[in-house]
């Protein structure tokens, strides 16, 4: 295949990028050769594949909710061509036979790589430490007890240090249960108004400094999961000052809306951890200015409409956001210049690939032909009524965006086509 006159992330004019035997063979002004599949790039940019490295798909178990298949549908419509799934499923990726499961069920659909992510204990229950070597053996990228925090120090600690034997990192989820104390939302202004229970800051922030102090403490690596309060911002800066091995992700959520958004009880905002207020919001944005924050991931979490379309108390937390991440990250970052093309690209697609040392995140020769071809100029209405995912649960619904997915090649075959 060979992709014409496509404007490159980093790389100055249009070229052509041709593929062979799912790699990048060579890039520059080519000739077509006698066979070869020419796509037409005119006006669009070629970005190295995204890549969302906190996404649930939900199966095994609750499939009513979103499956491999059409998980990896709405990844590849939204120029994912590598996702990473949480193991808070039933059974929970615990074991290497359940790690195997979904590697052969991502390779039946074929479309989008997917890479599991181990729990890091036991069926989650935070007693006892979960078969590591075996998950990483069967496929296994990283370990997260997602959705909750291991509660025992001890434990966590030692999580840390068999991850390491086995090249592997824990990815947190950041909250002290007791200190939520049953709160649904973030705890401020709108908390009041509505009477919803809310959750300080607090109970985000401590279980970052823990995982801050483990990572200093045992020179180990940690990355945070789904940042969303300034002063957690602000933790994760001081500690990468002094040289610890942390890194962190936030979501597109997080610097796009405000708690706010809960004042009409709208469940689609209802997310854990909480939408919080403006000034979380704008520390947000200045830590992926800075750096502080190095990824953006959807924390893709799917819902049947029966499981939002309840009280706000007994709703489910989560957006789906696999379709929407990159044309939110865009509009709300890179149009309004805080970060250039470049700079979100290694947000979303060269940085996952770093922490969790995958191949990819760049257009290079010999590099996987993972490609992500966009039309930054068009202007779209988030609609979920076309999403391909099951969950249709987004507080973007009517919210105008830029960036377009118009191509996701993934190892050299397109793998979506905007019709």
């Amino acid at each position: 295949m060979l992709l014409k006159n496509a404007q490159m992330v980093g790389k100055s004019g249009t070229g052509d990028i041709r593929i062979e035997s799912g790699v990048i063979a060579a890039l520059g002004k080519l000739s077509p050769k006698t066979g070869e599949e020419t796509v037409d790039c005119t006006g669009l940019w070629a970005l190295p594949g995204l890549i969302d490295m906190h996404v649930h798909l939900r199966e095994p178990g609750f499939e009513r909710k979103e499956d491999v298949e059409s998980g990896a549908r709405a990844a590849v419509k939204g120029g994912f061509t590598q996702i990473c799934c949480m193991p808070n499923t039933k059974p929970v990726v615990d074991n290497k036979v359940v790690v195997s499961y979904l590697v052969n069920r991502a390779k039946e659909v074929g479309l989008c790589k997917v890479h599991p992510i181990g729990a890091i204990t036991a069926g989650q229950d935070g007693e006892t430490l979960a078969a590591i070597g075996g998950m990483k053996a069967a496929g296994a990228v990283a370990l997260s007890e997602d959705g909750k925090s291991v509660v025992n120090s001890h434990l966590m600690a030692n999580a840390m240090l068999y991850a390491s034997d086995f090249g592997l990192k824990c990815l947190c989820h950041c909250e002290d249960a007791a200190l939520v104390d049953g709160g649904v939302v973030h705890e401020g202004y709108y908390s009041t108004l509505t009477g919803l229970k809310g959750s300080i800051r607090a109970a985000e922030d401590i279980m970052i400094a823990r995982e801050i102090c483990l990572a200093e403490s045992l020179g180990l690596p940690v990355h945070i999961c789904h940042v969303s309060t300034f002063s957690g911002v602000q933790l994760i800066r001081e500690a990468k000052a002094r040289g610890v091995q942390v890194t962190a992700e936030t979501c597109p959520h997080y610097f796009t809306l405000t708690d706010a958004a809960i004042g009409t009880f709208d469940t689609n905002a209802k997310v854990n951890p909480p939408l919080r207020e403006e000034k979380d919001r704008l520390a947000i944005i200045e830590g992926l200015r800075d750096g502080t924050l190095d990824v953006i991931a959807s924390d893709h979490a799917p819902h049947h409409a029966d499981d939002k379309n309840v009280e706000f108390n007994y709703a489910a937390f989560g957006i789906s956001g696999l379709e929407t991440s990159f044309a939110l990250s865009y509009t709300v970052l890179v149009k309004s210049g805080i970060l250039t093309l470049a700079q979100l690209a290694e947000k979303m697609s060269a940085n996952p690939a770093h922490i969790l040392d995958l191949r990819g995140g760049e257009i290079a020769v010999g590099a996987p032909a993972d490609l992500t071809v966009v039309n930054l100029d068009e202007k779209w209405t988030v609609d979920p009524a076309a999403f391909v995912s099951k969950g249709k649960n987004t507080p973007f619904a009517g919210m105008e965006v830029y960036g377009k997915v118009k191509y996701t090649v993934v190892d050299g075959q397109i793998k979506y086509e905007e019709k």
